[in-house]
């Protein structure tokens, strides 16, 4: 790809681009909504692989849009690195010649978790979704921004144990257990889940995964230019998303059909980080458009709050292991990152 600053050519110069990947359900399809009615128009593209669904979402999304913005999808498929490549070099054939505008905005939202599976390049599909794909998607859009911009990542409070502390174990999700990159991209967790049933290694790889992220957040925000910023966010626990989609029959019927109606009872009983996806879709969008958050960089925010990440978020070492073994997965190199 050339590296070049894309120069748009669009008629409509006013207009600011933010993908938002696996923007067609839960989270990410109610932070376009916030973006699509705030006064400053904006054009927002949908990027996620399942072109029905997300034909759908824009209909969706059409009903509330305000005047001046607007919204599309675009395939992507963050589970293989050649779909990652391709996306980004549509977005710099579009930028191009005008059809998009300038892109000023990346948010990092599709995730996964379940089962124990691998991509078609050969990653652990939870890792290879939530962490690999968005990697390799962010450094090859870095250089088609147009600044000031920003990107924010995706993570969850469920990388951090203290946040679960005099909570009941059901509640819980199990903490992380890190290994070497090349190792978590085979499915190898450390040593903490040697001794784990599928459905708590189900929830480690996930949370491992989002400690990556503020990996991937932390390493980021340390490379990037001037003009650009990187922050890392944690939306609570939202039940009624896609996340549940493996897990058992009881719980699911409880994710998607009770918790979502008794949130004010969920934050008395259980966690006080639990929101409706509307909420925190809000809250999200605040860090793509809230003038006074135009230099903040590198930060960790719970809803509105800015706060620490764990503890084991901040191991520099970690942090640059992850950062270089995540270059030589997708076939970049330090030169180009």
């Amino acid at each position: 790809m050339n590296r070049q600053k894309i120069k748009s050519k669009t008629g409509s110069s006013s207009l600011q681009t933010v993908i938002i990947t696996g923007g067609n359900s839960g989270l990410g399809l109610a932070c376009a909504k916030t973006l699509l009615t705030e006064k400053t128009p904006l054009h927002v593209v949908i990027a996620c692989r399942d072109t029905v669904r997300a034909n759908i979402a824009i209909d969706e999304l059409k009903k509330v849009i305000a005047f001046g913005s607007r919204v599309e999808t675009m395939q992507l498929d963050l589970a293989t690195l050649t779909s990652v490549r391709a996306f980004a070099q549509k977005v710099e054939q579009r930028l191009s010649d005008g059809s998009l505008p300038p892109l000023h905005s990346v948010v990092c939202n599709a995730g996964t978790q379940g089962k124990k599976r691998f991509t078609v390049d050969g990653f652990e599909e939870t890792f290879g979704v939530n962490n690999l794909g968005h990697y390799l998607l962010v450094n090859l859009l870095l250089p088609l921004l147009t600044k000031p911009a920003r990107i924010v990542v995706v993570a969850s409070g469920v990388h951090d144990p203290a946040q679960f502390e005099g909570i009941p174990s059901f509640a819980t999700v199990p903490v992380p257990s890190w290994n070497e990159t090349a190792e978590l991209a085979k499915g190898n967790l450390g040593s903490e889940a040697k001794n784990d049933d599928e459905a708590t290694d189900m929830g480690r790889r996930y949370s491992t995964s989002k400690l990556a992220s503020i990996y991937f957040t932390y390493g980021l925000a340390a490379r990037l230019p001037e003009g650009i910023t990187v922050n890392a966010f944690d939306p609570g626990l939202m039940p009624g998303t896609g996340l549940a989609r493996e897990y058992s029959p009881i719980m699911r019927f409880m994710w998607y059909y009770i918790m979502p109606n008794i949130l004010p009872l969920m934050r008395w009983l259980l966690v006080k980080n639990v929101h409706s996806p509307k909420d925190s879709g809000a809250t999200l969008a605040r860090l793509i458009t809230d003038a006074g958050l135009a230099d903040t960089n590198g930060k960790y925010f719970e809803g509105l709050k800015e706060i620490r990440s764990s503890e084991a978020s901040y191991n520099v070492n970690r942090a640059d292991e992850f950062w270089k073994g995540s270059a030589l997965l997708t076939g970049l190199t330090e030169s180009t990152v």
